[in-house]
């Protein structure tokens, strides 16, 4: 069916398309209907003139006779002439190859308690050894470590810190565990991967903090080497995730389904954003979702949003809102809930899907009281779903 459109619209596309044919390829772009739709494109000719010292060679990419390159990594699949950068600012095309510029220099290094990541049943009150390099094939609008994932490698300070070294430092510091976390993983796909295939060879753990937005086949080799993540679940709207994350829907359930089907340990995370993530109908189809694909044994964390970044003139979260989401989301099924960034909340503890009585008393990061005991709650004996011992 023909659609017209008013003056004041075609006056506002035209002007749109104007901006588009003048601006450099790394503009965002606008959906058919009108909405903003924050996916980032590439940024031609913005790649170093040169191999540097961190360069490696991408894992997942094809190469085309013209000399551009196609990463396969993520669903963005940057298709990258000569001189190009990735979306995720990360990948470039040096003289027809695409190399990873972000393996062996972490920006960020951090000791942390496990269950900051949130992981609220893997190995509880352990620490993990968390790194991150700069990158992030979304560009959420509230994202709150944009000045290491919206910029490029060359931009910030980091350290020189290659797969092996992660590993004797996690040993040094007496962290069973290794986080890839604070900015998105998978755009330092190539150095997460042998990391965590070092960190398995000295029985060190592997830890995915992710949206969630990669391909079927390098998730795949990656969950070989992976003993948990926790996946952010952003909203279940894929209207959301292109005005608010820059990317899509399907990718990320994907990832859940394959997830589902290892034998890899994983929680959910939904930040609720105001005006976003705050309709209950729809958190109410996530959760009949998640129960039929993926069961009722994962847990969902509900996180408050504070402003940030580009969305610093929302207000926070209203704490009533975590709650009902809360109620929804057990009401529907879902045995573990909680409630995160509201510290002293009930919403943070762990209770026994069966019995109900508290087993996992958390303060903060700290763990007052627990009652698993070979996985089993101390009260009824049930199998409580986790990693604990």
């Amino acid at each position: 069916m023909e659609r017209t459109i008013s003056r004041r619209d075609f006056i506002r596309y035209a002007g749109l398309a104007c901006l588009a044919c003048a601006a450099p390829r790394h503009v965002l772009a606008f959906a058919n209907e009108g909405e903003e739709d924050i996916r980032g494109t590439v940024f031609g000719g913005d790649a170093p003139k040169e191999l540097w010292k961190w360069s490696k060679e991408g894992f997942h990419y094809n190469k085309f006779p013209s000399g551009r390159v196609q990463c396969l990594v993520c669903p963005n699949e940057c298709l990258l002439a000569p001189g190009d950068r990735s979306v995720c600012r990360s990948k470039v095309n040096l003289d027809g190859k695409l190399y990873s510029l972000t393996y062996g220099n972490p920006c960020t290094m951090h000791v942390d308690p496990i269950e900051k990541k949130p992981l609220y049943h893997f190995y509880p009150s352990t620490w993990i050894f968390s790194i991150a390099a700069t990158g992030c094939n979304f560009r959420c609008l509230n994202c709150q470590n944009w000045e290491i994932s919206q910029v490029r490698p060359e931009d910030v300070r980091f350290v020189e810190l290659f797969p092996e070294d992660v590993v004797k430092t996690a040993i040094e510091k007496e962290a069973p565990s290794i986080a890839y976390t604070y900015s998105e993983a998978v755009s330092y796909y190539e150095y997460m991967y042998d990391t965590a295939k070092a960190a398995r060879e000295k029985n060190i753990k592997n830890v995915w903090v992710s949206n969630g937005y990669i391909n079927p086949k390098p998730l795949s080799e990656l969950l070989v080497y992976l003993d948990a993540a926790n996946v952010n679940l952003k909203s279940f709207d894929d209207g959301i995730y292109r005005k608010l994350n820059g990317g899509t829907l399907k990718p990320v359930l994907d990832t859940f389904r394959h997830l589902h089907a290892s034998s890899v340990w994983f929680e959910m995370t939904t930040l609720v954003v105001p005006g976003y993530v705050d309709k209950p109908d729809m958190i109410k189809q996530m959760c009949a979702w998640i129960l039929k694909e993926l069961g009722p044994d994962h847990p969902l964390h509900f996180l408050r949003f504070f402003p940030q970044y580009k969305l610093n003139r929302l207000a926070p979260t209203p704490v009533k809102t975590l709650e009902q989401f809360r109620e929804i989301a057990l009401s529907e099924g879902i045995h573990y809930v909680y409630v995160g960034n509201v510290p002293g909340h009930e919403g943070n503890h762990t209770y026994c899907h069966n019995c109900k009585k508290l087993l996992i008393n958390r303060n903060g990061y700290h763990i007052a009281e627990n009652h698993i005991q070979n996985s089993h709650c101390t009260f009824c004996n049930t199998v409580i779903p986790g990693r604990w011992s």
